[in-house]
């Protein structure tokens, strides 16, 4: 550790309930200088379930929080902070998937279903964008949901985690729609807003469906009855704004 003239250094472990309640165990390192806390604190975070950029993330977060906490102690309210916003901080740089535990289950069927959200910006030629859609959905063996509210326009998908992957090359790279000229185009505004595993606590969607939603309760319903509550919450108001 550093000697007394140079402040003193912490450790902290904190485990936080992340999207989808896999957890995230945060290190923490923070180094307070001698002449804290009118001095901002190091500060550094290392975590096994995050990537190198959302741990910067966590910590360009956790200084801009400490700037307005100067000349009071603020470690402990970063501490706070942290635990209830990380998943805001995580949501923006993308989605927590734990590589590792995948790997280490084995190849168990049940244990390799991925789910994947993907928000469209918009369908030209929606009749024939939505016959694309079911039949990639069909030729992977994806079940789940193409949902039309008001201008929102999602895709929740299940299945194998390969055929996943693979229909998102499709959707990327395949002529899906038609410019404001009519020509045939790729999809260019599409987002994926969430890729994940299904856990225990989500149903399984026996088919693919598209469905149209008068109602912001009636697409939560939906999301509900699938037992994605949280998936719902998280991703899909944002889209209103």
């Amino acid at each position: 550790s550093f000697p007394e003239t140079h402040g003193i250094t912490f450790r902290i472990q904190i485990s936080v309930k992340e999207l989808l309640d896999t957890d995230v165990l945060l290190k923490l390192l923070f180094h307070l200088p001698v002449n804290y806390p009118s001095t901002l604190p190091d500060i550094s975070v290392n975590s096994d379930q995050l990537t190198r950029a959302q741990c910067m993330d966590v910590k360009d977060k956790l200084l801009e929080q400490a700037k307005k906490h100067l000349s009071e102690p603020m470690v402990h309210d970063l501490i706070l902070w942290i635990q209830q916003h990380l998943k805001y901080v995580i949501k923006q740089s993308a989605t927590v998937c734990d590589e590792k535990t995948t790997l280490s289950k084995g190849t168990s069927t049940e244990d390799d279903i991925w789910m994947l959200l993907l928000h469209l910006d918009h369908m030209r030629a929606k009749a024939k964008y939505v016959k694309t859609v079911e039949k990639w959905a069909s030729d992977l063996r994806l079940t789940g949901r193409l949902m039309f509210m008001g201008k929102i326009i999602l895709i929740l998908l299940q299945g194998d985690r390969s055929n996943i992957k693979e229909y998102l090359i499709l959707q990327k790279t395949s002529k899906v729609d038609v410019d404001s000229s009519g020509k045939k185009c790729k999809e260019k505004m599409i987002s994926v807003l969430c890729e994940t595993k299904v856990q225990s606590q989500h149903k399984r969607f026996q088919t693919f469906e598209v469905k149209e939603f008068s109602t912001l309760d009636e697409l939560q319903k939906e999301f509900e009855t699938a037992g994605l509550r949280t998936l719902f919450s998280e991703f899909v108001p944002p889209l209103l704004k």
